[in-house]
């Protein structure tokens, strides 16, 4: 393979990890839509306007850790696409 190929093969599968992150920070936030923490620990205009970094810096994490299976499936479409075998 070529260097090209390479780093189109690498960017494809930074690519799918971040759509799988960016999948799974929305998830989370609806999950964390309703829940309220209690004073003095929680609550408040700070946790409401950080909740939504939280879930962000937790959906990379999980992707990163594995995932739930997503990424591979993009990447593979995406090669697929892009005319590269697996």
């Amino acid at each position: 393979a070529s260097a090209a190929e390479l780093a189109k093969r690498g960017q494809i599968k930074e690519t799918a990890r971040n759509f799988e992150a960016s999948f799974l920070s929305v998830m989370m936030q609806q999950m964390f839509e309703g829940v309220k923490t209690s004073e003095p620990f929680g609550g408040g205009q700070g946790e409401e306007m950080f909740k939504s970094v939280m879930a962000e810096a937790m959906a990379k994490q999980v992707t990163r850790a594995g995932g739930i299976g997503l990424a591979p499936t993009v990447e593979r479409e995406m090669l697929k696409l892009q005319g590269l075998k697996e």
